[in-house]
């Protein structure tokens, strides 16, 4: 498979169309394929809530425009770190730790990331989302 600009303008096209102004593009080679990647396009405002993935790290790869990657304490509910990445900037990609509470906001218009999990899919419980006290 080629990831081309013409690939991520498109998933750009339908990130903007969707109401949660985000859009996903599985990059694996079949079902039978256990890992998770996937390129991911993120508009300015997409909902994302704080969540953990308890089982695997995920690795953050930025193709093109701004985000920030935000961490949070657990207990404090506040955030501990703010990491923006950018093709161009200092930071590139990140790798963020097993079960580590973070969230991404997109800071530009047509932001691509590359996201990629050990293992298979498995759904966010509600355990894995960090809500409002």
């Amino acid at each position: 498979m080629i990831i081309d600009q013409e690939l991520l303008d498109k998933l750009t096209e339908e990130a903007k169309a969707s109401p949660r102004l985000r859009m996903n593009y599985d990059l694996r080679n079949s079902p039978n394929d256990q890992s998770q990647r996937m390129l991911n396009a993120i508009e300015p405002g997409s909902p994302l809530p704080i969540h953990r993935h308890r089982k695997s790290s995920e690795t953050v790869v930025c193709l093109r425009g701004r985000l920030v990657e935000e961490y949070y304490d657990e207990l404090e509910r506040i955030c501990t770190e703010r990491i923006e990445l950018s093709p161009d900037g200092p930071v590139v990609a990140l790798n963020i730790p097993a079960g580590q509470w973070h969230t991404v906001h997109a800071l530009e218009s047509g932001t691509v990331i590359i996201e990629m999990k050990n293992g298979p899919y498995e759904p966010i419980g509600p355990e894995d989302v960090l809500g409002e006290r």
